[in-house]
């Protein structure tokens, strides 16, 4: 059933699905809504697959605000929902301060660290799977030239830059990697025509392969490459299957792995903070009958030998959010 809940302060009513029991575990999805094609896709995705697995059913809130994000969790918490799972680095302020009131209610965020005995923090090392996906863009590069759009200007994001540039430059010291971001707040996520109008810039300035990492808005950005010819990469969900022979791969954040976890757990999961890398396949790159003839024999081995070289310690991939840095210059 759907209940409609008129949230005072909120710049709309924010919709929570349900059904069956009380104690059905509940998802909050960022701005951009569940059918993004990337970030919150994922989500849903391992929301549906544990849901199809055990009959099970799960309450959901789909956030149209920055305003409704405390409301919402409030509002799922006092409804019983347990755990409650939420996707986003944007939800950590808010649970800092709702978390505390509902000691009995499991809390999980993706993307964000709340430091709360009942909060789970899933961390992703992002740097590692964009590293692998920068190896990949300089062995297709015609021009030596590649290019990233990020989304929201933030640390997250400048992970997925840093370690594609330097995925890149290990293949090809001489490389240019032209890097841009789409805005300063929540809005970036979902502007597809701004991703669009970014990429033409860089094709413009000699790439022929665009790594997006910007949620909706790099759907703008799949598009424009595909229209002009050159490569680009999807993130997040798997995304090659948006535009067959022009999607050179996607770099893989199995967000649905650590929602399903999390429902499958349920009130017993551990919390704290855990971190999903290429060693816990919480990262990595799509390979399928879609980008199949883009990936030579020579680009995978090459790819999955650094993987095992970072797994092993060997190869050290530097995240950006440890100090603020970057070692390669990106234009």
């Amino acid at each position: 059933m759907t209940m409609m809940k008129t949230l005072m302060g909120a710049a709309a009513a924010l919709a929570v699905t349900a059904t069956g029991a009380l104690a059905d575990p509940a998802i909050i999805f960022d701005l951009g809504g569940k059918f993004d094609r990337s970030f919150n896709e994922a989500a849903f995705t391992g929301a549906e697959r544990w849901a199809e697995e055990t009959g099970g059913s799960y309450r959901e809130i789909e956030l149209q605000s920055d305003a409704q994000r405390e409301q919402a969790m409030r509002r799922l918490a006092e409804a019983g929902a347990n755990p409650i799972v939420m996707a986003g680095f944007s939800q950590a302020t808010p649970l800092s301060v709702v978390a505390p009131d509902y000691p009995d209610t499991t809390f999980v965020i993706i993307d964000g660290v709340v430091d709360a005995p009942n909060v789970r923090s899933v961390i992703f090392s992002e740097h590692e799977g964009s590293y692998l996906v920068g190896m990949l863009a300089a062995m297709a590069s015609e021009t030596g030239t590649v290019s990233f759009v990020g989304g929201m200007d933030i640390p997250l994001i400048s992970r997925f830059a840093c370690g594609y540039a330097q995925g890149a430059v290990a293949v090809n010291p001489d490389i240019t990697v032209i890097a841009n971001m789409t805005g300063t707040t929540p809005a970036a996520w979902n502007d597809p025509v701004r991703g669009g109008e970014l990429t033409r810039g860089q094709i413009a300035q000699g790439a022929d392969v665009v790594f997006a990492a910007a949620g909706g808005t790099g759907l703008g950005v799949l598009q424009v490459a595909a229209d002009e010819g050159i490569f680009s990469i999807g993130v997040d969900s798997n995304q090659n299957y948006l535009h067959p022979g022009s999607v050179l791969t996607s770099m893989l954040k199995r967000v649905d792995v650590a929602v399903y976890d999390a429902f499958t757990t349920g009130t017993e999961l551990e919390t704290g903070i855990h971190v999903f890398g290429l060693a816990e396949e919480g990262v990595g790159y799509a390979l399928d009958e879609f980008n199949s003839d883009l990936i030579t024999e020579e680009m995978m081995a090459a790819v999955d030998a650094a993987r095992a070289s970072i797994i092993a310690g060997e190869t050290v991939v530097h995240n950006f959010s440890d100090d603020g840095t970057c070692p390669v210059q990106m234009q």
